[in-house]
């Protein structure tokens, strides 16, 4: 049996476990139904060479779907998220003030040997900010870089103050032990030495779930946090699959053969969904960007099927 409808059949399963067989799950055949389809999707995209992840989670109804949401993935940019997440929760405890702010260098030690390095505005996403070297900048505003356009250097300003180890436990507080955020971006020893950012579609999915229902920090925290990622530049992976106008908080990761995306979706008039797409193997994000959009375009039907009244339509993004 193919990986992917294996674990689709185990999702299945254990949907179905927790009551007795005459008495199946609300929406079991729904979710069935959307796994089916998943499972179609992803295999018209990626057969059988490349990797494709999806984890659902329904917060109106608790309705969930995995299909190798398990399977670790380097995470890309999307451990931007975790460490965004604990510079809030410091904020809250009033070690720190958002309104603080760091000055801007471009020089960094490596995790793994202490050696120097920096980062090539080339290669970045962002780079207004390399511009400002020598300037004090307000944390704020560099959390707002590093999520909305995704800055490597805004990140790595960060990350130490946000300190690692702390993020580590703030995860495994929130059920995200899946998710691990070791080092900063471009650290070239550590990467050769295997000491990477990685995740799977469950762990980012459940971060996004924290921000979502308020547990990420504190409940205003949390909502500045989902509004600062519905600010995202990068729209063509998940956003793209709901229909226009729709609000969607995401962060996206790409590297070499990499691309990924989780996201907070909130139909009108109910509460949120989140979803997280992983790939491996696609050779650049714009081929890897369709299977992610036609997977939360039908997450989005299945929501609207089993919402009372359905949910507004309309073109996609």
């Amino acid at each position: 049996m193919p990986r992917t409808v294996l674990g689709a059949a185990l999702l299945m399963l254990g949907a179905c476990s927790a009551q007795p067989p005459s008495e199946p799950r609300p929406r079991t055949r729904e979710l069935t139904t959307l796994s089916a389809e998943l499972i179609t999707i992803i295999h018209r995209h990626a057969g059988d060479s490349a990797v494709v992840a999806v984890a659902f989670r329904d917060l109106a109804t608790g309705d969930s779907l995995l299909l190798d949401a398990h399977q670790s993935l380097h995470a890309a940019s999307t451990m931007k998220v975790p460490v965004m997440l604990e510079l809030f929760r410091r904020a809250d405890a009033g070690e720190i003030s958002l309104d603080d702010a760091v000055e801007v260098r471009n020089e960094f030690r490596s995790i793994a040997d202490g050696s120097r390095y920096a980062l090539d505005s080339a290669d970045d996403s962002d780079s207004t900010l390399y511009r400002r070297a020598g300037q004090r900048v307000p944390i704020r505003e560099l959390i707002g870089l590093m999520i909305t356009r995704s800055s490597n250097l805004a990140t790595n300003l960060l990350i130490d103050l946000a300190d690692p180890r702390r993020i580590e436990r703030t995860l495994a507080t929130l059920g995200a032990s899946e998710t691990r955020v070791l080092r900063g971006v471009e650290d070239g020893p550590a990467y050769r030495a295997g000491m990477n950012n990685t995740t799977s579609a469950y762990g980012l999915m459940k971060v996004m779930e924290a921000v979502a229902d308020g547990r990420a920090a504190s409940p205003a925290a949390s909502r500045e946090m989902a509004e600062v990622l519905g600010r995202q530049e990068f729209t063509t992976m998940i956003p793209a699959g709901v229909p226009r106008g729709v609000r969607v908080a995401n962060k996206t990761g790409s590297i070499t053969r990499i691309a990924h995306d989780a996201a907070i979706v909130y139909p009108p008039g109910r509460a949120p969904y989140v979803l997280a797409v992983l790939t491996r193997g696609f050779t650049s994000t714009g081929t890897a960007a369709p299977v992610a959009r036609e997977v939360s375009a039908a997450v989005w039907r299945y929501v609207a099927s089993t919402t009372p009244g359905g949910t507004p339509g309309g073109p996609a993004r």
